[in-house]
């Protein structure tokens, strides 16, 4: 009888274990189901979030502000979630869509034809000046300064402190170097003819290195720097003009090449609405409207031509 005894508590003692196992491994199983449902969600909520990347136009001004405004702009007109991230410097918007952590971008004409070339990135948008999708590049010099002329300027080039803007600014950089190496004084940041060559790094910088007298010339976006003038930021009358480009197509915002055609729609039904002060004054824009990239090819002609994009 005992032996019997012995066997029953054997074979209840091993169903006891075999059931706390099947409810421990419950347990693990539910929480890791819990971990990825979680992470699911996670995933998801970051796939439905369209995520826009924006070049620094201006260091000073009030881009936070007008990006919240734009951001609930696009947040109504796409229904969902819009983020939109001020990058510090422009290559940071070209690799962010190269690797597709965006979805969008605001670039200048030069790194929007580097993003073309590199991640298929499509100009859908551009703003307008005045009516008119177009901008300069402008040579400025401080008015205390004889020169009149880049032609003036150059007489002497060993004597002048020359700032570029970021290394990756159309008219802060590309277009104002091509017509230096034209005029046989700038090659590179290490070989030309002049005292010195910073980069600023913005437009409003450069602005104020000439105001200041801490350059005696600088290379600008002339919508930029009328902007800067009208809102008091730099004092106008202390800076002249003493060269100025062809015209240059505006800033395009760019989508990634994935987007599909009804999204692209809706951004630029979106964008065409926008009439609030702060977000026009935020890219010196009057406006916008419809872009392609055929509007860069004059840029990127000019990309191939510094060898910054191959042909």
């Amino acid at each position: 009888m005992k032996k019997w005894l012995m066997v029953i508590l054997t074979i209840s003692f091993v169903f006891l274990l075999s059931a706390c196992g099947t409810q421990e491994e419950d347990a693990q199983n539910a929480g890791q189901s819990d971990e990825e449902n979680q992470s699911d969600e996670a995933n998801k909520a970051k796939q439905e979030t369209f995520t826009i990347g924006v070049i620094p136009a201006q260091t000073e001004g009030t881009m936070e502000g007008a990006m919240d405004k734009l951001q609930s702009t696009l947040n109504d007109a796409l229904d969902q979630s819009v983020s939109i991230e001020v990058y510090p410097d422009y290559n940071g918007v070209v690799e962010a869509m190269n690797y597709d952590k965006i979805d969008m971008a605001y670039f200048g004409p030069l790194t929007y034809v580097i993003a073309q070339e590199k991640s298929g990135a499509k100009a859908i948008i551009t703003q307008l000046i005045d009516g008119e999708p177009f901008y300069n590049s402008y040579i400025i010099t401080n008015v205390d300064n004889p020169w009149n002329s880049l032609e003036d300027l150059l007489q002497n080039p060993g004597e002048i402190d020359f700032a570029f803007g970021d290394p990756n600014s159309t008219s802060g950089s590309l277009i104002p170097s091509i017509e230096l190496k034209d005029r046989g004084v700038y090659t590179s940041d290490d070989d030309y003819q002049f005292n010195s060559v910073r980069f600023t790094g913005s437009h409003d910088a450069t602005a104020l290195s000439v105001q200041n007298k801490q350059v005696d010339a600088g290379a600008i976006d002339s919508a930029i720097y009328n902007q800067l003038v009208e809102s008091g930021k730099v004092d106008g009358e202390q800076i002249k003009t003493i060269w100025k480009s062809e015209k240059l197509f505006q800033y395009p915002w760019a989508v990634h090449k994935n987007t599909d055609e009804e999204t692209i729609q809706k951004l630029q039904k979106a964008f065409l609405a926008i009439d609030d002060q702060e977000i026009l004054d935020a890219f010196g824009a009057t406006g916008f409207t419809e872009a392609s990239s055929d509007d860069y090819e004059s840029i990127r002609q000019a990309a191939i031509k510094q060898g910054i994009i191959k042909e």
